[in-house]
């Protein structure tokens, strides 16, 4: 039994596992940042040097829509790229697909543009983030545009860009982590880095996915081009 279950685990297999485990680390790192604010607080974490903003009704609706809702997206965006769940779970499939829409075009998208135009940095991570933003909600509604129109190949390639911005407020934590570890930069130069980085590296990865992973393969009957 053990013999076969080493022949049958490929190594694809043990990629998937290890980037499951780290994204569920990640996930639930943000799910304890989310909880700092629950109920509403104003004097934790980030909000910590956010004074001047925070006395701004609309940054304070921006914020905590923002903060409320995106976890939730990366909660439901992983399982959307499940080939079982697509398969068995079609119906599922759907619904949480439109609604991780829903939510990124009308709640977390435009509350996180908001956000982007008070980003600390200066104009430098201001542009990055808003750049981040527009190009979210571009991605995402061509995605969801496309599978409207039976364009299967279409839809996964912006539905993967998406994915990849939404995983950007994991990326973006990492990279902090890692530039200040190695290269000990002062703080606001490390956001003014990461800000780009931590969504232009994602994009990049995604452009790799679809270019070897996915071409000439068939996505729901439709071959690639």
């Amino acid at each position: 039994m053990k013999k076969i279950v080493k022949e049958n685990l490929t190594f694809r297999d043990v990629l998937k596992f290890l980037l499951l485990v780290v994204y569920g680390y990640f996930t639930y790192l943000l799910l304890l940042i989310t909880i700092q604010y629950i109920p509403l607080r104003f004097d934790v974490a980030f909000l910590r040097i956010k004074y001047e903003e925070i006395q701004l009704l609309h940054y304070k609706i921006a914020f905590f829509t923002h903060v409320y809702s995106s976890i939730f997206l990366m909660l439901m965006g992983w399982v959307q790229f499940s080939k079982k769940m697509r398969q068995k779970y079609n119906r599922l499939h759907k619904g949480l697909g439109k609604l991780y829409v829903f939510v990124i075009l009308f709640v977390s998208g435009p509350s996180g543009l908001v956000m982007s135009y008070h980003a600390n940095g200066g104009i430098v991570a201001q542009v990055a983030f808003v750049l981040l933003s527009i190009l979210w909600l571009v991605f995402t509604c061509l995605s969801y545009y496309y599978i409207r129109k039976q364009n299967f190949k279409k839809h996964r390639e912006f539905a993967i860009r998406s994915f990849a911005l939404t995983l950007s407020a994991v990326s973006l934590r990492l990279f902090k982590f890692i530039i200040v570890f190695l290269l000990q930069t002062p703080p606001m130069d490390t956001y003014r880095i990461v800000s780009w980085l931590g969504w232009t590296f994602n994009l990049i990865i995604a452009e790799v996915i679809l270019f070897y992973l996915l071409k000439n393969k068939n996505i729901n009957g439709i071959k690639t081009e």
